[in-house]
């Protein structure tokens, strides 16, 4: 006879195809499901908060930047192609999921994770790892791969029905579209974009980030996506939009500490020093935005920028030639 109780799991969500499935098959199963999501710069909740309300489950977002700027600074298992500590992270998250588990007297974690989905943090072994680091063994249920995997503690007590459980595996997306058709899941967004530590070219910016300023600072860390970057001779940084909204977001973003510059006789962007060194500094910054600006080439005439720092705004003249081929050794890339 079935177990009358019916029990109750977190599951974490990022609102992709997987996490969507892994919570309609533990509902299929027989279990109650709640969503949990972590929020940092490095994977926003907006996809999360909008698929979670589809699919009509209860969402938890718990803010994860310090535990993931710790593990940055310190990954015990070291990172991935590019300063991604995943091993560290999933274990660190499912801890975090686990406490939030305990309060809520729920029974069990789960995640989306397909084995052998990523060769370097889905194998068996880093599956493992993560379930004995996060202090979860047992109460850890992978629902689309569980087949593959030994009975976790739910299913040996016949809380979940592990009949309804799946044995995906690889990274063939096939199956995957398959059961949601069979589940009724029809909109979903494609997969990738994902976390930016992933990214090549952000955690470039990150690690200047690291050796130059902190990573302790959320605003800092929020601009991380934000326009182009470059990295001035005597130290500053520079952040420079691409086009207007960006702009519209530095100036947003901007405190009465930064050094702000923009064009006002030619349109352009605006640039944004957080933590201004030299003169030096603030003159080639005044040179870069006027590099990227929309300036005619044949007139020769100065483009005028207002600078702005602690409230206090003076304009001044920036003199041709704008070139930006001497500044992109200076960019963050």
């Amino acid at each position: 006879m079935a177990n009358e109780k019916k029990a109750k799991g977190l599951s974490l969500f990022s609102g992709g195809l997987d996490s969507q499935l892994a919570i309609r098959v533990l509902e299929r199963a027989g279990a109650y499901i709640e969503a949990i999501t972590f929020v940092t710069p490095f994977f926003p909740a907006d996809k999360a908060i909008a698929e979670a309300k589809k699919l009509g489950v209860k969402l938890h977002l718990i803010d994860f930047t310090d535990d993931e700027v710790a593990l940055i600074e310190n990954p015990p298992h070291g990172f991935g192609s590019a300063m991604n500590p995943c091993i560290d992270c999933h274990a660190t998250m499912m801890k975090r999921a686990g406490e939030l588990m305990n309060t809520l007297g729920f029974d069990f974690i789960a995640t989306g994770e397909v084995i052998n989905q990523r060769p370097m943090s889905q194998n068996k072994q880093a599956l493992k790892t993560v379930e004995k680091s996060s202090g979860l063994e047992g109460r850890l249920v992978r629902p689309l791969s569980a087949l593959l995997l030994d009975p976790s503690i739910p299913e040996q007590e016949g809380l979940i029905d592990r009949t309804k459980l799946c044995d995906l595996s690889g990274r063939r997306r096939e199956r995957q579209a398959e059961l949601a058709k069979e589940l009724g899941i029809t909109d979903y967004p494609s997969p990738g974009g994902g976390c930016k530590l992933t990214e090549d070219g952000f955690s470039r910016r990150l690690r200047d980030l690291m050796e130059h300023e902190t990573l302790h600072e959320r605003r800092l860390l929020d601009l991380l996506s934000v326009g182009r970057r470059f990295r001035l001779e005597k130290g500053s940084s520079l952040i420079l939009g691409r086009d207007v909204n960006d702009n519209r977001l530095l100036a947003s973003k901007s405190i009465d500490s930064d050094t702000v510059i923009s064009p006002v006789s030619v349109p352009g962007p605006t640039g944004i020093i957080p933590r201004l060194i030299s003169d030096e500094d603030m003159f080639d910054a005044a040179q870069i935005v006027c590099a990227w600006s929309k300036f005619d080439r044949f007139t020769g005439d100065a483009i005028v920028v207002k600078v702005t720092n602690n409230q206090n705004s003076r304009e001044i003249k920036i003199l041709p030639p704008y070139e930006r081929e001497k500044f992109l050794p200076y960019q963050v890339l």
